[in-house]
């Protein structure tokens, strides 16, 4: 007898709490297509549901909330041609992105542990955003032939300083107090009272129930590292950011360095141009992602990125072009064009 497959997304609501569990932890709860469907249709439910006060987004295990999208999916579909699977997922998982920032009722994104790419547009545009001494938040993109969406352009153009261009540019993960004073989330919270608070939420008064839980985060690691962030990462080129980076004492500019090195070159400058654009409005940024994204299926190194990150395992990507210097205005411009008929449209 074959065993029905578990269920992508558990849904409850629990006193005055609608709880959306996301329940692939051996995929550290990547979002599938199905996944962003059952979400949508559950805070369109809920968001005339008079019992429902609050919304809780979480993820099943102990790794983490989400990592990000189904990329070995996505992948699989365009490296096949099919460009079908990839722009219904990521035009769904934008709308879904934008129906969280703008939703009539509280809702908490709990980032415990792993919350990365698509783990990000899940909870970084709801209303309460709780992190824990266990998270690690980033946009890791650039690392995949990709860029930072579900939003993360606006978020990283949006925090202190150059904060933002020093985690799209490297891909790197963040602590929870880094989080909080980048301003990608609002509360931390001791992983140990993560039952107490989801407790209280049942409830319906978030502010309150946060107030009783949470505490002041530690001092953020890389917020104190701002001087020579800012003073590297002002530059408009991704070759000076590099040069500047490199001409710096501190260990952790040459850490830095090193790892925008490894990443793919037009994913990076592309990223730059969305960052320096500075959308003025979540919507107006996915739809700018949206276009990108499509385009890094035929245009940029996504499939390679994928293949060398996640299929093969080879950490060996071969990028095209293979450097800065190869990537030319008119190739970054490819991926900023209109869609045509084929736009987006959040921001009208």
């Amino acid at each position: 007898m074959t065993t029905p497959a578990p269920e992508q997304v558990l849904l409850s609501v629990e006193g005055a709490l609608g709880r959306i569990t996301l329940n692939r932890p051996k995929a550290i709860n990547s979002l599938t297509l199905e996944m962003v469907r059952e979400m949508t249709a559950a805070l369109r439910r809920w968001s005339t549901d008079e019992q429902v006060r609050a919304v809780l987004v979480e993820g099943a295990g102990e790794r983490g909330l989400c990592a990000g999208g189904d990329i070995r999916a996505l992948h699989d579909a365009a490296k096949a041609g099919d460009e079908e699977l990839p722009k219904a997922f990521w035009s769904e998982e934008y709308r879904l992105n934008s129906m969280l920032a703008h939703y009539p009722k509280p809702v908490v994104g709990l980032m415990d542990g792993v919350c990365m790419g698509g783990g990000v547009g899940i909870s970084a545009h709801g209303s309460h955003r709780v992190v824990t001494e266990r998270s690690k938040v980033g946009m890791p993109e650039v690392g995949i032939g990709f860029v930072p969406d579900v939003g993360g352009t606006y978020l990283l153009a949006h925090t202190p300083g150059e904060l933002g261009t020093h985690l799209a540019l490297t891909g790197a993960p963040v602590s929870g107090a880094d989080a909080v004073a980048l301003g990608l989330a609002d509360h931390y919270l001791p992983s140990e009272r993560i039952d107490d608070l989801i407790k209280a939420l049942t409830g319906g008064d978030v502010d309150a129930a946060l107030a009783r839980f949470t505490e002041a985060p530690p001092e953020s690691p890389v917020a104190a590292q701002r001087e020579w962030i800012d003073a590297a990462y002002a530059a408009d080129d991704v070759a000076e950011i590099l040069d500047r980076l490199r001409a710096r004492p501190e260990q952790a500019a040459a850490d830095a360095a090193a790892a925008i090195d490894a990443k793919s070159p037009t994913s990076l400058k592309v990223t730059l141009r969305a960052l320096r654009s500075r959308p003025a409005t979540l919507e107006a940024a996915l739809d700018q992602e949206f276009r990108i994204a499509l385009r890094c299926l035929n245009a940029g190194d996504f499939v390679e990125g994928v293949r060398a990150t996640l299929v093969d395992k080879d950490r060996d990507p071969k990028w095209s072009p293979n450097g800065l210097d190869g990537v030319t205005p008119e190739l970054v411009q490819r991926f900023f064009a209109t869609l045509g008929e084929d736009e987006l449209g959040l921001s009208g």
